[in-house]
This record gives C-alpha cells, structure tokens and sequence, in this order.
C-alpha cells in the first residue's frame, strides 16, 4: 500500500474534463484494442453509479502524458479522477483512481481513500488505503484499472462518516482545534504524521 506518500500537484498542467465518454482513450493508449477499450468504459460506469448522491463523475485526462514525459519531480497523470464526498462535521473524504506514470516509464493504476481535514492549525490529509498496480506482464492495463475501480466502488460503499475511515486508519480521535489554538470550527487530527497537498488535488508520487 502507498500510504504515507510525499505529494505533489499536477493540475499545473493543462488537463482536459468532462465525462468518461468524451475521454480519448486510444488517443492516451493507442494499444488498447475495441474490448478494451470498452472494458474501461464498463469500469468507469460502475465508478459513476456508485455515487450516493448519483452525481456523475467529472474526469481527468492529459493527452500531452499519452507518451512517457521522462522522469519527473511530479507524477504525470494520463487519467483519473478526484471523487469528493463530504462528510460529518468539516472532515471530507476523497476517492481517486489515477492512471498515471512511474519514474522508470511504466504506467501504473492508482486507487486511494483519504480523509481530508479543513482545520486551520492542520490543513492536511490522511492516508486511510490506497494501491498501485504496475502495468506489465502481470497486470494488463485492463486488468489494473477494472481492480482500482472495484476497489474504489468498495470504498465508496462503505460508511461515509469519517470517523469511522480514522478508526481503520488507526488515525487519533479527533479533537476541536480550538484545543490546538486553531479555529473553534475546525476539527484538529491529535499528533498523526500529515502529508500537506491541495484539498482536491492529491496525486502519487512514484515509489
């Protein structure tokens, strides 16, 4: 598991949103044969029904990562998604499916949950699970992505309060951060390890 990652941000780059149907996926992959490609479209559905509040899903996609950047200070994205469920209180949670790059040239399958915390004093985010899936011989890109989306549908599914992703996480109970000398509003995250990034973009780093 990728738990723990440093992060860094590639919305610097230009990426194209809209629904999975408007992404080019042989134009990002142009390996993928016509049952993959519809084997991808199969899995991103699954992703879109399963929001609670059936709200579609906006992707992302970057035609100029459709071949490998060389190695970067960033994870080069190709594709993904950034699925925001707000929860209790000023906690929220964040479900991603990426396909991104690795540092040796090899695309990779991301999946992550991540309890993100709005407190002043701790502006910061949790780790709860996350996988990677190196596409190779033993994984099929396909094959990885059909994975990472069962995985996040599985997430997605489980309770939306994020107290109960801490408690699997092993995370502190929370406390008000005016205990932190933070805001009275703001929920502090006790002496957990943070990874700072941007509330609504987290992106991998390679290992």
């Amino acid at each position: 598991m990728l738990l723990g990652l440093e992060r860094t941000d590639d919305r610097l780059m230009a990426m194209n949103r809209g629904a999975f149907g408007d992404v080019p996926l042989t134009t990002l992959f142009p390996f993928l044969s016509p049952a993959d490609v519809e084997s991808l479209r199969h899995a991103a559905r699954a992703v879109d029904a399963a929001r609670v509040d059936g709200g579609g899903v906006e992707w992302e996609w970057a035609p100029q990562h459709a071949v490998f950047p060389g190695t970067q200070p960033w994870t080069p994205i190709v594709l993904g998604l950034d699925v925001i469920e707000h929860a209790t209180g000023v906690d929220q949670l964040e479900f991603q499916l990426e396909v991104v790059w690795t540092d040796r040239g090899r695309l990779a399958v991301d999946a992550a949950v991540i309890v993100a915390c709005w407190c002043d004093t701790d502006h910061a985010t949790h780790d709860v699970d996350a996988l990677r899936l190196v596409v190779g011989e033993e994984n099929s890109l396909t094959g990885a992505f059909q994975t990472g989306a069962e995985r996040v549908i599985g997430w997605m599914t489980d309770p939306r309060d994020a107290d109960y992703w801490r408690v699997q996480a092993g995370l502190p109970a929370r406390r008000h951060c005016q205990e932190a000398g933070g805001s009275t509003t703001g929920i502090a995250c006790g002496q957990a390890t943070f990874v700072s990034r941007s509330m609504a973009a987290s992106r991998f780093l390679s290992r």
